[in-house]
């Protein structure tokens, strides 16, 4: 018994010292146990964006990523512009798909506007200091770090948490959405925030 405790303990020791050694940001919770959200206002490819700029009744989806992210943002994207082409014409009109690049060193706005033009107009590319991705982040719940590769061109990768997270204008998260190839999951989140 006493053993399996000591090996316990390491275990735990081992997940807070690995954690603070790579980086992942600490996440601020609710009374609940489930991430915060809050404001989110960063300059972006249509200008300062602000989530109040949202009206009454629309919701933006957020995702956290990156421009070089080699599977899981353009994967990410590609079921946010399929579920945005499903969607009628009013149904599209309240939905705001937002990036938040966690990448600002290389994810300047213009590059970010245009690798979201490739998903479609409705598309939002946002990204702001280190200091103001990681409250951000630390209030989403968004677990993320830099990863060097000195023998890749692309020299480093940012690993992170691949949710999609449904807010209102207020920042209060309506849903999170976990990674999935497929829409069929943030299909159903939406339909049930947009009534239908």
């Amino acid at each position: 018994m006493k053993r399996q405790y000591v090996w316990v303990l390491s275990a735990l020791l081992a997940v807070v010292v690995l954690g603070g050694l790579f980086g992942y940001q600490q996440f601020q919770q609710d009374d609940d146990g489930n991430p915060r959200g809050g404001p989110v206002e960063l300059p972006s490819t249509q200008g300062d964006f602000s989530l109040t700029q949202l009206e009454d009744d629309q919701l933006a989806v957020l995702f956290f990523g990156y421009t070089y992210c080699p599977d899981v943002c353009p994967m990410n994207m590609a079921v946010m512009r399929q579920v945005m082409q499903g969607l009628d014409e009013e149904q599209r009109r309240r939905v705001v798909p937002v990036l938040v690049s966690l990448d600002p060193e290389r994810d300047t706005l213009e590059r970010l506007g245009e690798y979201v033009a490739y998903f479609g107009d409705d598309f939002i590319g946002t990204t702001g200091s280190q200091e103001q991705l990681e409250e951000l982040a630390g209030r989403y719940g968004v677990m993320w770090r830099r990863v060097e590769t000195p023998d890749s061109a692309m020299e480093y990768t940012i690993d992170h948490s691949s949710s999609l997270f449904l807010v209102d204008r207020n920042g209060s998260i309506l849903q999170r959405v976990l990674y999935s190839p497929t829409p069929h999951q943030l299909r159903a989140a939406l339909e049930q925030e947009l009534g239908g």
